[in-house]
């Protein structure tokens, strides 16, 4: 079927319309905030793009690319960090930094990537190689990032799958433990752990005792890993086709879902005490650095800023396209979700709190009873401390011998404990689903939920490395979309099923704790610098202006030439500084013998493979201009006249 015309419209020369200014000549181009010429050779975007423009695919509307950039940013972090960071951080009072990180960081640095991917119209490596042929190697570090996330991101996908196929079941398998081997009790594992913790370590991922141990691929997972990556090779296949397509699903059926829960939470038996916890500011909190740290960092990586993928999408823009409208909305509704997620999780978390506490006090008054033979009744959870003093007094030598079995029953530490990614997902949803009424319905929801949310950003991670390789002419010209996308796609599940072994969970947390973070703060820091000192600001707000005919405000540019990149500088020393003040590295393991998660230190190979995902991205970028310079010099040298 012939794909609608605006998929296929052309766009003008650069020459042919004053919308494109004229950079044609740099010498006249003026720098950041002077009008003197910039130090470093720029390039001419509106020659060099010119002829990429005529058969570049656009979205069919601009609803379409919204929906694309929300699908993309509202991910799986809104669901299971940004809960965390407020329970961590001072409940309701960790709404101030974040709102005003949102507005000095996240705001302005998510426009600047749309409107380098609106203006240059190609994807991150070929967008940064004509701003300056040095800043080649940003583009590259992006695709290496993203990359390396989609190794293991869709692996969370594997894992949704998997407990959406078990979700059918009844009872649901991670409701009971099962028996042992004798069938005379149940299995001692799931006894010292728990039903939930049991069938996510044991039957999901048969996690080995330590990352040396690692054990084959588990089959099962295996085959979701590779309908995980099928399912997402069937969403990029057309481009701009199919994807703009798809994420009218991902974007707003998950909110469908929130609404369901949020409506099931508010009335569940304790869902107040959770919401009382959220909303209760601490206030001291706003003096503690890593409260403003971690709301910097959650703004950052919340919006997908240094992956390329916007860059990607801004690029299959119309030119006149209101990217700073489109920035605006897509941070506003990203962070929203994140507060109308948090008030469904702590819904839910606060149901599983006091089911627990209730729980804890009956079997505590079970144990009384039964110990002192009392009378039914005549204990309940308000008469339970007087109850105890007594019989501590009355009869003390009885009273000691059952006191180690008697559990200190506290809603308070229950709401206390802080668990986030994995463990908030498929530990403490589970619990509280499984006490559920009709917990089937609820669990295929929720998965069902999470699997588009990482459908949705995974569009995004493949799409930031796609746009770049079939902007390349040589690539293009050997291999059509198709092919590429199925390459890219293959790779990624071919290596992804290291994630599958015994031990691929302690690798998943090595891929997802050290892959990105400085890597993506140096290159979002080296984008913003780049576009207000290199190619020049004012050079850039004049063709911006030209392009959109809307004016940058100067809101915009003090946040990109001063506030921004002062931002990243500071949070990528605290965390360089903080990786080097960690000292030995370690993890957390299973140790099944026990029933719960012990530290241990990672192996040397271990310490060796982390080092190589911080170097693989972040090299790229002075590695790149390097190669960039003595090729230049070589060349200058070739063509030198002889005297």
């Amino acid at each position: 079927m012939e794909p609608p015309r605006s998929h296929l419209a052309s766009l003008p020369e650069a020459g042919e319309s004053k919308s494109w200014g004229s950079p044609e000549c740099p010498s006249q181009c003026p720098g950041a905030w002077g009008g003197g010429e910039s130090s470093i050779q720029v390039g001419t975007p509106g020659v060099e793009a010119g002829a990429m423009e005529k058969a570049r695919p656009l979205w069919s509307n601009p609803l379409q690319f919204l929906f694309t950039c929300i699908s993309y940013a509202v991910g799986l972090g809104n669901m299971w960090r940004f809960p965390y960071l407020c329970q961590m951080y001072g409940g309701g009072s960790f709404l101030v930094p974040y709102v005003i990180m949102l507005l000095v960081e996240g705001m302005p640095l998510l426009y600047l990537e749309l409107a380098v991917g609106q203006r240059m119209r190609q994807g991150s490596i070929g967008a940064w190689r004509t701003i300056s042929p040095y800043l080649s190697g940003v583009g590259v570090a992006s695709v290496v990032v993203s990359f390396l996330l989609s190794m293991y991101y869709n692996v969370i996908n594997t894992w949704a799958f998997w407990y959406l196929f078990h979700s059918f079941q009844d009872p649901l398998p991670w409701s009971v433990c099962p028996l042992n081997a004798n069938r005379t009790g149940y299995d001692e594992e799931c006894e010292k752990a728990s039903s939930t913790q049991y069938f996510w370590y044991r039957k999901t991922l048969n996690i080995s005792p330590s990352i040396q141990e690692s054990g084959g691929v588990q089959w099962e997972p295996a085959l979701c890993l590779l309908l995980a990556w099928l399912l997402v090779y069937l969403c990029i296949l057309r481009g701009t086709e199919s994807t703009g397509k798809v994420v009218y699903f991902t974007a707003s059926l998950p909110y469908c879902v929130l609404i369901i829960y949020l409506v099931r939470g508010l009335t569940l038996h304790g869902a107040t005490n959770g919401l009382k916890y959220m909303f209760t500011p601490k206030i001291e909190q706003l003096a503690n650095p890593r409260t403003w740290i971690n709301a910097a960092t959650q703004i950052f990586f919340s919006l997908g800023l240094g992956f390329g993928g916007l860059i990607a999408f801004a690029s299959y823009n119309e030119p006149s396209n209101n990217c700073q409208k489109h920035a605006i909305i897509v941070c506003l509704v990203n962070s929203s979700t994140s507060i109308f997620a948090s008030i469904v999780t702590f819904s839910i978390y606060g149901f599983k709190a006091t089911f627990n506490y209730e729980s804890c006090l009956q079997k505590v008054i079970l144990l009384l009873i039964n110990s002192f033979d009392l009378e039914d009744g005549s204990v309940t959870a308000d008469n339970l401390e007087q109850v105890k003093s007594y019989l501590a007094s009355t009869y003390p030598s009885e009273y000691s011998a059952i006191a180690p079995q008697i559990c200190n029953c506290s809603l308070e530490s229950e709401l206390n404990t802080a668990v986030q990614g994995t463990g908030l997902a498929f530990i403490v949803y589970t619990e509280a689903i499984k006490n559920m009424e009709v917990s089937q319905l609820w669990s295929v929801l929720y998965f069902l939920m999470m699997l588009l949310l990482g459908v949705g950003s995974m569009l995004g991670n493949t799409m930031a490395i796609i746009t770049p390789l079939t902007d390349s002419k040589f690539i293009s010209s050997l291999l059509p979309r198709e092919v590429i996308s199925g390459l890219v796609c293959l790779i990624n599940c071919a290596i992804g099923l290291v994630f599958t072994l015994e031990s691929g969970n302690y690798w998943f947390d090595i891929f997802n704790d050290y892959a990105a973070t400085l890597s993506l703060l140096l290159i979002v820091l080296v984008e913003a610098v780049a576009l207000c000192y290199v190619y020049g600001l004012r050079r850039f707000e004049r063709e911006l202006q030209a392009m959109t005919g809307r004016a940058l405000s100067w809101y915009w540019k003090i946040l990109w030439a001063v506030v921004s990149p002062l931002l990243m500088v500071g949070l990528f020393i605290f965390y360089l500084s903080d990786y080097i003040l960690a000292g030995t590295l370690q993890y957390q393991a299973w140790d099944a013998s026990q029933g719960q998660l012990v530290t241990r230190d990672y192996p040397p190979y271990a310490l060796a493979v982390i080092g190589l995902l911080v170097a693989a991205s972040t090299m790229c970028v002075p590695l790149v201009a390097l190669g960039t310079f003595v090729l230049r010099r070589l060349k200058r040298g070739d063509t030198a006249p002889v005297s």
